[in-house]
């Protein structure tokens, strides 16, 4: 039983065999279905009963990359809702029978924002069992340390091709923390490598045709990762990252902000502690709305709420705002609890620097993991992978639509319009 994400876990009973006949379709019209009947029957809220206060809620996402079926007429969804005042909520739902005649058993609020109420965590007789966040593990709220190594999957589906297209997707290169070799690409012949001068990115460029569409993309790195700590980087020049980009602009808001968060402190380390603090007590987790997840710094600012990439903008704006550097990267999080399946899109970190180093930060998973927060302001675990660092990269050829905001995901142009290339990341724990 493999889940991402959720990392949800049956509390007792191994592991059986599943049932080949329910597939994921079936599952995500059961849930479906249950959510649909319950938020009518609620005047267009879901009701949801956490620690005693029902709360209104409405379906934002069922994660169909998470539904599962654990056992004969036994299966499992992870869905996320959100209630009136913004707040997103991951529930674990438990259902049982055969499709058509799914029955919800079980109902379980996960995370809100983000911040998990429970982890699960396996016996060694292989049953599950949930562990309250006050007892949980490094481990199991994400952290390896000192090193990791695992095999990593990057797949892209691409859709129907009408015409002439361009492909771009992130190449990770090694460095004195992560060890990467590619080890093989399954895709289109044709492919070349495109050096991203700025800050010193490698990216894999296809041009394609349309016989090459609605085919899947398959490259496979081996990973060998070390934990990051803070460190000296003479090969390049820190007053650079003082600069503005297109959505993390010099602004007076981020300095009037920014200044009245560090009055009194007396060092730089001090001030960027003081900002990581602001970050994490003025935003909330939540992909929510519309503007999320582009990180940019002035829609973190107003709407108190997005993902990592607008954690880190809103932090990367405040530092600069008081004159401390502070670059930005984005790769993935391998999970922590378990040794393979899923990995639930990118995740994105921060560096800044003080006192002749660079110093590791990553305030969205202090956010969600209050007795981190102290890891967090110095360290990235060793259970991650970079794909590329900076914001605004110019590549040659470059996309129709200009310097790229950051480069995670594939970017596909079609006769010049952009199109969407669904991706899918997956890994194996080397033994």
């Amino acid at each position: 039983m493999l889940f991402a994400g959720c990392s949800a876990r049956r509390e007792t009973g191994a592991a059986a065999e599943p049932t080949p006949h329910v597939i994921t379709a079936d599952l995500q019209a059961g849930i479906q279905g249950h959510i649909d009947a319950l938020t009518r029957e609620g005047g267009g809220y879901f009701p949801l009963v956490v620690d005693g206060a029902e709360h209104q809620l409405k379906l934002v996402k069922i994660h169909t990359e998470y539904l599962a079926t654990l056992g004969p007429q036994e299966h499992f969804a992870c869905v996320d809702l959100v209630d009136t005042k913004g707040d997103v909520y991951d529930v674990d739902f438990f259902m049982q029978g055969d499709p058509g005649s799914m029955v919800v058993t079980e109902t379980i609020p996960h995370k809100v924002n983000g911040k998990p109420f429970y982890f699960w965590q396996q016996n060694e007789d292989e049953t599950w069992g949930r562990v309250p966040v006050d007892e949980a593990s490094q481990r199991l709220m994400g952290v390896v340390v000192p090193s990791d190594a695992f095999e990593f999957r990057y797949r892209v589906f691409l859709p129907e091709i009408s015409g002439p297209a361009k492909l771009w997707i992130p190449l990770p290169s090694s460095d004195a923390f992560q060890e990467v070799t590619l080890t093989s690409i399954d895709a289109p012949d044709g492919h070349r490598v495109l050096d991203e001068q700025k800050y010193g990115n490698k990216v894999l460029y296809w041009e394609l045709n349309p016989q090459d569409g609605a085919k899947p993309l398959d490259i496979r790195y081996d990973v060998k990762r070390i934990e990051k700590a803070s460190y000296e980087d003479d090969r390049d020049d820190p007053a650079r990252y003082l600069n503005p980009e297109r959505l993390v602009p010099q602004d007076a808001r981020f300095e009037a902000v920014a200044r009245k968060a560090v009055e009194g402190k007396q060092t730089d380390l001090q001030r960027a502690r003081a900002l990581y603090d602001l970050v994490i007590d003025e935003l909330r987790y939540a992909k929510a709305g519309e503007g999320w997840g582009e990180g940019n710094a002035g829609f973190a600012c107003d709407a108190r709420h997005g993902n990592c990439t607008d954690y880190h903008a809103y932090f990367i704006a405040l530092a600069r705002a008081v004159d401390i550097p502070a670059r930005f990267a984005i790769g993935a999080a391998i999970p922590s609890s378990r040794d393979d399946g899923g990995v639930d899109g990118y995740h994105c970190w921060v560096e800044f620097h003080a006192e002749g180093k660079w110093w590791p930060v990553d305030i969205s998973e202090a956010d969600k993991y209050s007795a981190l927060a102290t890891y967090y302001f110095g360290h990235h675990p060793a259970n991650r992978l970079e794909f590329s660092r900076g914001r605004d990269l110019e590549v040659d050829p470059s996309p129709s639509t200009g310097p790229i905001n950051f480069l995670a995901y594939p970017i596909l142009e079609v006769e010049g319009v952009p199109v969407k290339a669904p991706i899918e990341f997956s890994f194996t724990r080397s033994s």
